[in-house]
């Protein structure tokens, strides 16, 4: 796995994020407000996952996702996740992220469908779950469309955090 890896076992105790209401902020986002978050994260390499409640791909892949935000922080990782759910849905979608121990802003998506696919990438069909990996720089240099495990994850953004040492 790699260096980037260190630091597992101080977030590992890090449980109900510190906050009376663990339920993270979930965030309004257009396509092109979600490029400038990217590129202000300031981090060595930005995970995007864009995933929906009704969506069973998206679900069963979340804890990793949290899992793989804890585990890269310290290497300069920055997971940002996406929810494609209405925002009547998002009392929904904040106790699921809650019920997964999401301790990090979130973003639902505040536009349009194909404005938001063009916008964030114009290759992407729109299947869900899709996953989004950015350079330090903000450059998109992977994809992936489906559900991915931990382990493949991991094999995408290595590189570019090990391009960034």
């Amino acid at each position: 796995m790699g260096r980037w890896a260190l630091g597992l076992g101080l977030a590992l105790w890090v449980a109900g994020c510190g906050r009376p209401d663990p339920a993270p902020p979930v965030i309004p986002v257009t396509a092109a407000e979600l490029r400038r978050v990217i590129t202000a994260a300031r981090a060595k390499a930005v995970l995007v996952n864009v995933w929906a409640t009704w969506c069973g791909p998206c679900r069963e892949e979340l804890p990793d996702l949290v899992r793989l935000e804890r585990d890269g922080r310290a290497a300069g990782l920055k997971v940002l996740l996406v929810s494609a759910d209405s925002e009547s849905d998002l009392p929904q979608v904040k106790r699921f992220l809650a019920q997964h121990g999401v301790c990090f802003p979130t973003y639902f998506k505040a536009q349009k469908d194909m404005e938001f696919i063009n916008g964030l990438d114009p290759r992407w069909s729109g299947a869900l779950p899709a996953t989004f990996i950015f350079d330090n720089q903000g450059k998109l240099v992977n994809r992936l469309e489906g559900k991915a495990t931990y382990a493949e994850f991991v094999a995408l953004i290595q590189p570019v955090l090990e391009e960034q040492q």
